[in-house]
């Protein structure tokens, strides 16, 4: 039997899904007729029911992919397949603290809360707080969240956390407030990182040059079905191709004894005759803050940075 409260996803023949809170009197409605809640309470996952029309109702429990698609939306929300890079990267599990800033409708928001579990804990940053409100809304809806905390604040005057397991900003300008992150980390932590163009990855990658960073990666998730036909195997016409660009990077003092061992090809050597012009040209202007990456492990000083611009949208 499914017990009262679950999350059930109910799927027509046409394959229109549709996810619903299983409430005593409160039958599911739609087009393909009515069925009501306690013959679906009767039933267990996996079986079918008959609407009063006699359509055929597949019911399936509700998957955490499921739940994302689910949630209430005003912005546009991360994709569940940059979502499931994002938590492996960062290492969200059990009795991690996870910070975020951009938490929009909430749907990365959700699945870190999963991830952490009882033990973990999730801050999640917004400046707005109409999406911190809808954020905590889908979070009820979705049995989660106990483990969040919702924060309205603006990043740029920091996080006002340390000691952090991993970070993952979803802002529009994410290299003005990259001193602030580290702040909030401890030594050797996750940073990550979403941007939707190339022209914000080169500046975040500029940003860096300067910081005590580490094992930078920029990649993208292409997703892209197959019709599921044995003897007709073949790739989906469409498919969900760039939605922004991850960049992930460690809090880590590198030396240039560090760096002078690593192998240097042709190209190598360019791009580090390059590295050390930009960070000349950096300090020339900056002459108070010294190089993070060679030999100077402390602090690097702080960028000056507007009012945080949040990337996360809820549609």
């Amino acid at each position: 039997m499914i017990p009262w409260g679950s999350l059930v996803v109910y799927v027509s023949p046409r394959n229109r899904r549709y996810i619903r809170r299983l409430l005593p009197g409160d039958d599911w409605q739609s087009t393909d007729g009515i069925l009501s809640a306690d013959t679906v309470a009767n039933l267990d996952f996996g079986l079918e029911a008959h609407t009063h029309t006699g359509v055929p109702i597949l019911i399936q429990e509700a998957t955490l992919f499921d739940l994302l698609q689910g949630i209430k939306r005003q912005t546009q929300i991360i994709y569940a397949k940059d979502i499931a890079a994002i938590c492996l990267k960062l290492g969200a599990g059990p009795n991690k603290t996870i910070v975020e800033a951009g938490c929009g409708s909430g749907g990365l928001t959700l699945a870190l809360s999963h991830f952490v579990g009882p033990t973990g804990k999730v801050l999640s940053f917004d400046a707005r707080p109409e999406f911190l409100k809808l954020a905590r809304r889908n979070l009820d809806w979705a049995g989660l969240g106990s483990n969040v905390e919702l924060i309205e604040r603006d990043i740029a005057n920091g996080f006002d956390v340390q000691g952090a397991d991993a970070l993952f900003l979803d802002v529009r300008t994410p290299w003005l407030y990259i001193e602030q992150a580290l702040a909030a980390v401890k030594h050797g932590a996750t940073l990550g990182f979403l941007v939707p163009t190339i022209d914000q990855v080169e500046k975040l990658l500029l940003a860096f040059e300067t910081r005590n960073v580490s094992e930078i990666e920029v990649f993208e998730l292409l997703k892209r079905n197959w019709k599921p036909v044995a003897d007709r195997l073949r790739p989906n016409d469409r498919m969900t191709a760039h939605t922004g660009f991850l960049i992930f990077c460690r809090e880590q003092f590198v030396s240039e004894e560090f760096r002078n061992f690593k192998p240097k090809g042709t190209r190598e050597r360019k791009q580090e005759a390059a590295r050390q012009e930009r960070l000349a040209a950096y300090k020339s202007q900056n002459p108070s803050i010294s190089d993070a990456n060679s030999g100077d492990p402390g602090d690097f000083g702080e960028n000056p940075a507007p009012s945080a611009d949040f990337d996360q949208s809820q549609v």
